[in-house]
């Protein structure tokens, strides 16, 4: 069993209150295989110029993930530099430079088109599209998206909701894909044009997974101190869909592993977190979320 996952792995460069760092692995990608590998194979594709430390990513592949699908080109690597303000809530974006990465035209290995679940990280739904186009008949897809794209290339991503079958966004995409005031009502909207699974973040406040005829909510795990929240969405989907497809196909089981997943995101900066931590550890965290949910 893997998981593909089609995404960015890139640098970054953050400041938080509590701290910066300078040039640390991050992208979409990067943070989807840290968490999903916690619980099955991961088979990467994704782009990186010659300045890529691949030394960083060695954690990765001592643990179920083969990047044999991420090419390694001549120029500068996707490099992302931010500010996050007091609270977190307010981000600043201070550099973004593609690099190789602008010219990124995802090939799916022979050896990886037979992956059973899919994830299309955050990147032009055209590409997302191509490589539905690769792979051999899974039995999960799903995707993510942001405002850029629900902006820039709505048609292209209305015609990729009707290829998949879950789709992850947080509540400020799923009201402006829709076009509604209302996430309920924008993620029954979201459902009619194709995935019949869509999972609403919501930040510290939860996610919830809306589905055919019921709906499940889980809380965020609650850290002691948030040091950096980069990448926690894609840590996030890591874990839903890790979890499916390694452990088992309860959805809601799936979103509380998510959960206690993505919080280990938050309490380091890069995917840092992610290098010594093991099953037990997110399954402690899963079993205190659940304890919750029953006493609600």
């Amino acid at each position: 069993m893997a998981v593909l996952v089609v995404g960015s792995v890139a640098l970054d460069s953050v400041e938080t209150p509590t701290g910066g760092v300078d040039r640390v692995v991050g992208g979409s990608a990067t943070f989807f295989s840290a968490a999903a590998s916690l619980f099955t194979g991961v088979r990467v594709v994704g782009v990186v110029g010659d300045d890529f430390p691949l030394d960083r990513l060695r954690f990765l592949q001592e643990r179920q993930v083969d990047l044999t699908g991420l090419a390694r080109v001549p120029g500068e690597s996707f490099f992302w530099a931010g500010r996050y303000h007091a609270g977190f809530r307010k981000r600043t974006t201070l550099a973004t430079r593609l690099g190789v990465f602008a010219t990124f035209d995802p090939v799916v290995p022979p050896g990886f088109r037979d992956s059973g679940v899919v994830f299309l990280g955050n990147i032009d739904p055209v590409l997302q599209l191509g490589v539905l186009d690769q792979v051999r008949s899974p039995r999960l897809v799903a995707a993510d998206t942001m405002n850029f794209w629900i902006d820039g290339a709505r048609e292209a991503l209305i015609e990729l909701l009707a290829r998949i079958d879950m789709l992850f966004v947080n509540d400020e995409e799923a009201v402006a894909l829709a076009g509604v005031g209302d996430v309920v009502k924008a993620a029954a909207w979201i459902r009619k044009r194709g995935p019949g699974i869509v999972v609403v973040k919501q930040g510290d406040q939860g996610a919830t997974l809306f589905a055919d005829e019921w709906t499940f909510s889980c809380p965020a795990y609650s850290v002691p101190v948030v040091v950096d929240p980069t990448g926690a969405g894609d840590a996030f989907a890591g874990g839903f869909l890790g979890y499916l497809d390694g452990r088992g196909t309860d959805l809601r089981r799936a979103l509380v592993h998510a959960s206690a997943t993505g919080s280990y995101a938050v309490e380091a900066f890069s995917v840092d977190r992610f290098r010594q931590l093991d099953q037990d550890a997110v399954k402690a965290r899963a079993e205190a979320l659940n304890s919750s949910l029953e006493h609600v």
